[in-house]
This record gives C-alpha cells, sequence and structure tokens, in this order.
C-alpha cells in the first residue's frame, strides 16, 4: 500500500518546474509547456518523468521512473486519445501492473483494475464517475474468487454488501446507507448456516436480533440505539 501511496503521489507533483537547462522544459510565447519536458527527484537528481506537451497539453505517452539507479518505469500516461483524457497504468519494479483505468482531466473515470502482485489476476474492480467511486465493487482472492462487492454512490457506501469465503459460501449479506450499515443484516459461519441476523440503524445494531450456532438459535435480544440517533 506504501508502494502504491507514492505512485499516486508522483502523479499529483507533475506540475513541476523546469529541471533542465537543454532543449527540453521549453515554454511557447503564451507561457505554456511546449515540447519535450523531464523532471528529476529533488534530493538525487535521477529521472522522475518525461512526457511531451503540446502548447500546454501533455499528448502521446508520459513515463513515470522510481527514484533508484535502475530507474525503472513505474507508471505510463497515455493522453493519445485527446481532450484531457488519458490511459493510466501503475506498475511494479518487476514490471508487473499494480492498477490500470482512464483519467478524464485527472480524475479517474470509468472501470479501473487493481491487480495481486502476480500483476495478472484482479483484485479490485471499480467504477468511477468524476474521481468518486460510483456503482459496484468487486473484490478477488488470489485465485479469482470474488471475496466482496459493494456498491457505491459519489465515493460512499450505498446499497449492498456482500461477503464470502474462496469457497463461494456467503459470510455476510447487508446493506449500506450514506457509509452506515442500515437495514437487514445475515452473518454466516463458513458453512453458509446463519450465524446471526437483525437490523442496523446507521450503524447500529436495533431491535430483535438472533444468534445462532449449529442452526439453532442461541439468544435473541432486543437491541436499543444509543440516545440522540433517530431512526429517521
Amino acid at each position: 500500500m506504501r508502494y502504491f501511496t507514492v505512485l499516486i503521489t508522483l502523479f499529483i507533483t507533475l506540475g513541476l518546474t523546469a529541471q533542465n537547462k537543454d532543449d527540453i522544459n521549453k515554454f511557447d510565447s503564451n507561457g505554456k509547456r511546449h515540447g519535450v519536458w523531464k523532471g528529476t527527484y529533488d534530493a538525487t537528481g535521477r529521472p522522475r518523468y518525461e512526457g511531451t506537451f503540446n502548447h500546454g497539453k501533455e499528448t502521446g505517452v508520459f513515463k513515470f521512473f522510481d527514484d533508484t539507479q535502475k530507474g525503472s518505469v513505474i507508471a505510463t500516461r497515455d493522453f493519445s486519445e485527446g481532450n484531457g483524457v488519458s490511459f493510466t497504468t501503475f506498475v511494479d519494479q518487476k514490471g508487473n501492473k499494480v492498477s490500470e483505468g482512464k483519467e478524464v482531466n485527472r480524475q479517474r473515470e470509468g472501470e479501473w483494475k487493481t491487480y495481486h502482485p502476480d500483476g495478472k489476476t484482479v483484485m479490485l474492480l471499480e467504477h468511477y464517475s468524476k474521481g468518486k467511486l460510483n456503482g459496484m465493487v468487486k473484490v478477488f482472492f488470489a485465485k479469482g474468487e470474488l471475496a466482496e462487492e459493494k456498491e457505491y454512490k459519489d465515493g460512499v457506501l450505498n446499497g449492498i454488501y456482500k461477503k464470502y469465503n474462496e469457497k463461494g459460501t456467503v459470510l455476510e449479506d447487508s446493506h449500506y446507507k450514506n457509509g452506515k450499515l442500515n437495514g437487514q443484516a445475515v452473518f454466516y459461519d463458513k458453512f453458509g448456516n446463519v450465524s446471526s441476523k437483525g437490523e442496523f440503524i446507521k450503524g447500529y445494531k436495533y431491535g430483535y436480533w438472533e444468534y445462532y450456532e449449529n442452526k439453532k438459535l442461541l439468544k435473541k435480544e432486543f437491541m436499543i440505539m444509543p440516545k440522540g440517533v433517530t431512526r429517521d
């Protein structure tokens, strides 16, 4: 996760001042970047990125490098489509894909994939609209089995949430509203038998909750929401 954060930071800091004084890092008559631009890491002077601008607009493929002597490519942004659209790919030092997807005006848009360390098996499948998660998000185990599916609206959990084990057994079937558990929820053991069920209101258990073991009801208790929390 720390490595992935470094990659994101690298993209955010693309807007750097000129690093070299040769025939690169030039501006046009209107003060906009034009031609080949290259950036370096402040501490080491090693290459950080390179790409081409056309009167202030990125064109073609931009490459981003890690801060090592080898200078491995760890990310690319392809602006060939134009109109502020780029296809972004993050990779690790071995060249395995970390994640990939489209950006529009620097905001994530549409489908994004994050991969397991092998760089081939999808670990996370997300959908974005104007930089925010929207729609169904799916998480997968290393062998490709579905681990979670959850629904987002404007970057916040809203809708169904399901959790599975590697054998495909449902472990949780619940719902979220504004980022908190809300509505009926059922939890299962590894064999698919109900272990507990009841209702959540704004993240708190409410009303009668039932608890089971080996398909038998162990207890039933009434839960009261904290003072000041209303059902709406």
